[in-house]
């Protein structure tokens, strides 16, 4: 069975759930590290909405903070996903082989339509 805590596994999945959150996330997995202000800017919400996010991000461990003079910069903390990764994993087995059989129907319906359109043009 696989290792995790609950809880822990409940607050990543819920702050997963929002679709800043992720883009923040994806952000500062391209980066080392980034200012709030820099992080903030491609966004159209304001400061204020940015820092309730890296809130709920740091309380679910995803994020680290730190503070520099008047600027705070942010770094992704990847731990807890590992977690959430060795959940996801435990379950892959039952949806992998329907995914394969998914894929190998859509090849056969593209090689069919291909071989239709060829007929077509002849």
């Amino acid at each position: 069975m696989v290792n995790y805590r609950p809880r822990d596994l409940d607050r990543v999945f819920a702050t997963l759930s929002d679709p800043t959150r992720r883009a923040i996330l994806a952000r500062l997995a391209q980066e080392d590290s980034t200012t709030v202000s820099a992080l903030a800017e491609p966004f159209s919400i304001t400061l204020p909405a940015v820092m309730k996010h890296l809130e709920v991000l740091s309380d679910a461990g995803l994020i680290t903070r730190s503070k520099h003079g008047r600027t705070v910069s942010v770094r992704l903390s990847p731990a807890p996903l590992r977690g959430a990764i060795e959940w996801l994993r435990h379950y892959e087995r039952f949806w992998s082989p329907t995914l394969d059989r998914l894929a190998a129907h859509a090849e056969r319906k593209e090689t069919e339509a291909r071989a239709g359109e060829a007929k077509v043009r002849r």
